[in-house]
């Protein structure tokens, strides 16, 4: 790829008000959806192209997961930390890259935006339901016993407030009933 058909791809995807190209070797892309740097290596062989997701602090505990996704999910993008934040990030040789590629990467970052740590956080919570349902089945104990045993503990405050608005409590049990319905059959122990 040359670097005047980035020019070409960017304007294509998005609004030209939207695009700063005040340095040869990077442009900006940054409105109310995305905010994404394109950036040139500086021997004009590398290109990468980074968005932010979300503060290194905000992923800290995420972060295992986090890089379990890199391995398993984010496909041609990857998440990286640098200067305290996490990042969505694509590299790719520039003399190898074609635009359909550089056009699935530009979706990917922005998909991984708009998910911001939701995915990751819901992959880790899955695998928190998960090791429940094995330990309740590990003990005998039947679907309905655990939901009980989930809205007892809601009820004495070990998981939410015990100040908890009472519709966001029936609102976070439906999500906990659901989820344990949905993963009962699946897991065995």
């Amino acid at each position: 790829m040359e670097k005047a058909e980035i020019s070409i791809i960017l304007e294509k995807l998005f609004n030209t008000e939207d695009i700063k190209h005040d340095v040869e070797e990077a442009w900006q892309i940054q409105n109310s959806q995305v905010h994404l740097l394109v950036l040139l290596s500086e021997d004009l062989s590398w290109i990468r192209l980074l968005t932010p997701i979300a503060t290194a602090a905000e992923a800290q505990s995420l972060l295992p997961q986090i890089l379990e996704d890199n391995f398993n999910a984010t496909q041609e993008v990857r998440y990286a930390l640098n200067q305290n934040v996490l990042w969505g990030v694509f590299h790719h040789r520039l003399a190898s890259l074609v635009a359909a590629d550089l056009e699935s990467a530009i979706a990917s970052l922005q998909s991984l935006k708009e998910k911001g740590l939701s995915y990751s956080f819901n992959q880790l919570i899955e695998k928190q339901i998960i090791q429940i349902v094995k330990a309740a089945k590990a003990q005998g104990q039947s679907l309905e016993a655990t939901y009980q045993t989930i809205d007892r503990f809601y009820q004495e405050g070990v998981m939410g407030g015990v100040d908890q608005d009472p519709a966001q409590r029936e609102q976070f049990l439906a999500a906990w009933k659901m989820q344990l319905e949905r993963l009962w059959s699946e897991v065995e122990v």
